[in-house]
């Protein structure tokens, strides 16, 4: 029997999962990828295949507590590429796994170069794919090249929804002022590499962050005319804009002062706190956290150097904003993620209304296995929706309110089917009523991998 091979339209972080997945079931894939052919997009800044193009984070990698966490012990246990590049590239960052992103995005390149399955061409895809191509998976993200997004747009005759992403500026380390930084993860939290002290953490009192709100609002910002009317996504959302929703919005979200203690000034609590996280293997370059801006490039370095400890700062690279789009996945998409107007085409990534990374990655992980049982002639259902993966193809493909906009979604445990809350842990004792939710949500992990360990057996 010949197995026609699949192509996947996009080597980012879904697209180079898709491709690794149907490599590995043993059919033949050709993965088209327009930036190794000289063609340009706002973000990227290299060729190679899952480059990052916002944090180098992951998130949280604890599965038993933590939603995101629960989407990478699942895909794991599914063999994810991404997730075992992430693994052998991970950079200190507290409880979650960050990437060194060079690192990572070269491992990712050479493994699916290297895979005798696997076939990389550097090529834009302009337009509805070949009428010959019968089986396709389309990975292109955020940045969708213009001619490939219009024809999907007369296709389905929709308009795309779209809000922008923003990107962090990175600090070298070696301009970051430790007489009045230091190092420290959030409640001492070792993460997945087991150093607790895996942040910077730079301090302010109460008229220091006065002094930045005011500067932060008041700096000059990029402006996008015709995008100006496209609303942001909350899961990443440019520090002014945060300001600009009241004055204290920063300090309750990625500066809040909670969970850190100044090792020079101990019994003094610091009004509010910027942390980063390392962003490199060397661990020569830090990112802010939250600190995705659309703020000037001239101003950016000019207000951020008001922060204590980065007085002097010399930034790699400076924040900056770029469109996002994607799909109207439920009234687009089946449950196999195909086009129900052209069903040889299927979706993965940003593009169906998935929110981050790892989701996006989850998805190209999915639909990679679902195009390959199609090439082999099988029946593949998607997981149940008890796992992560299973909630966030329930979300997509319709899982919003009837009659609301959909909209983009991080992984999280609101999406997996409810459980009530124990009163009781596994040896009979009561738990505290505070505790109950998170004990829950540790019954909802549990839960979600032996649904998950069940369908991979069944696959």
């Amino acid at each position: 029997m010949t197995v026609k091979p699949v192509h996947v339209i996009g080597g980012g972080l879904a697209g180079s999962e898709a491709a690794w997945q149907i490599a590995n079931a043993g059919v033949p894939v050709v993965l088209h990828e327009m930036r190794r052919a000289g063609v340009k997009t706002d973000a990227h800044h290299t060729e190679g295949l899952a480059e990052l193009v916002c944090s180098n984070s992951f998130r949280s990698d604890d599965w038993e507590y933590n939603a995101v966490g629960l989407l990478h012990a699942e895909m794991r246990l599914l063999d994810s590429l991404i997730m075992a590049c992430g693994d052998a590239h991970q950079v200190p960052a507290g409880g979650a796994l960050a990437v060194d992103r060079d690192g990572f995005s070269n491992a990712v390149t050479e493994r699916l170069l290297a895979h005798p399955q696997v076939t990389v061409v550097g090529e834009e895809v302009a337009g509805l794919p070949p009428a010959d191509w019968d089986n396709v998976i389309v990975a292109t993200g955020p940045l969708t090249s213009p001619a490939l997004a219009d024809a999907i747009l007369r296709l389905t005759g929709e308009e795309s929804l779209s809000f922008f992403d923003a990107i962090a500026p990175i600090v070298h380390a070696d301009s970051i002022d430790f007489d009045i930084a230091w190092r420290q993860s959030r409640y001492d939290k070792a993460g997945p590499g087991g150093d607790a002290a895996a942040y910077v953490n730079c301090p302010m009192d109460k008229a220091q962050y006065e002094a930045f709100i005011d500067a932060l609002l008041d700096g000059p910002k990029a402006e996008f005319k015709d995008w100006e009317n496209v609303p942001y996504f909350d899961g990443c959302l440019p520090i002014e804009v945060m300001a600009e929703r009241g004055r204290e919005t920063l300090r309750h979200g990625p500066m809040k002062p909670v969970g850190l203690t100044n090792p020079r000034d101990p019994l003094v609590k610091a009004h509010a706190i910027v942390q980063l996280r390392q962003d490199n293997a060397l661990g020569t370059l830090f990112n802010m956290v939250g600190f995705q801006t659309k703020l000037k490039h001239g101003a950016q370095a000019e207000v951020f150097r008001m922060i204590p400890g980065l007085q002097d700062a010399q930034f790699a690279r400076l924040g900056g904003l770029h469109r996002n789009t994607f799909l109207n996945s439920p009234k687009l998409l089946d449950r196999q993620l195909r086009m129900k107007a052209m069903p040889r085409l299927r979706f993965a990534g940003q593009v169906t209304g998935v929110e981050g990374y790892v989701e996006s990655a989850a998805m190209g992980l999915l639909t990679g296995r679902l195009a390959a049982a199609q090439a082999l002639g099988k029946e593949q259902a998607p997981p149940p929706p008890e796992t992560a993966i299973g909630a966030l193809v329930e979300h997509i493909t319709g899982g919003h309110l009837e009659g609301s906009k959909f909209q983009p979604m991080n992984i999280n445990y609101g999406l997996l089917p409810p459980l009530p809350a124990p009163k009781v842990d596994e040896a009979g004792n009561k738990i505290h009523p505070k505790e109950r939710g998170r004990a829950k949500k540790r019954l909802q992990s549990l839960r979600a991998m032996e649904a998950m360990r069940g369908w991979k057996a069944a696959s």
